[in-house]
């Protein structure tokens, strides 16, 4: 099986075929990550190809300095910023619920938010609630399992500012899911 370096590669040279293999071992992730950022299932899946059209685009501009997953999702962020900033987003409604699992993580108490929460509904909610740059972390870190150097790079910012943004959504998380209920404190 190609790299994703060697896929690049030969879609440069212009084979397409090479093209479709790199969408589609990628495309589940950035679909993924729209779909938990906008919480719409076709919107999720129109940005999602909107987002592999301009990466397409733009392939002949990847320096392989960082992976190529992070500079996909790096285009993948900056099109659903985008994307709140339209007048599309205005008229979009927001009553998908979350279909996918939510990944556990080491950390017990953010572990503990997402699996007692029993409303995935709420979750949603609580994290549409939150500033966009802080649940942009979070969902990088906590879903996509993204190293905090990754989310750096991805959104464009120092490593010491993801975790800022880690630790004040996580909190701003954990009292938006106390207001509504959802969360329940141990022992």
């Amino acid at each position: 099986m190609l790299t994703d370096k060697e896929l690049i590669k030969d879609i440069q040279a212009g084979n397409q075929a090479s093209m479709e293999v790199l969408v589609k071992r990628h495309y589940k992730v950035v679909y993924a990550f729209v779909y938990r950022k906008i919480g719409d299932k076709e919107t999720a899946y129109d940005l999602t190809q909107e987002i592999f059209i301009k990466m397409m685009k733009s392939i002949h501009s990847y320096s392989s300095k960082a992976q190529f997953q992070t500079w996909l999702l790096t285009i993948a962020v900056n099109h659903c910023r985008d994307f709140f900033r339209s007048k599309a987003y205005q008229q979009a409604s927001q009553t998908e619920e979350f279909d996918e699992s939510f990944q556990s993580n080491k950390n017990e108490e953010v572990h503990y938010i997402f699996e007692r929460s029993e409303n995935r509904q709420m979750i949603k909610s609580a994290i549409h609630e939150l500033p966009e740059f802080q649940s942009e972390a979070i969902l990088l870190k906590y879903f996509h399992d993204m190293k905090i150097k990754e989310i750096a790079q991805v959104t464009n910012t120092n490593v010491s500012t993801v975790k800022s943004r880690l630790k004040q959504g996580m909190a701003k998380l954990k009292m938006i899911l106390e207001r509504s209920g959802s969360y329940e404190q141990q022992g």
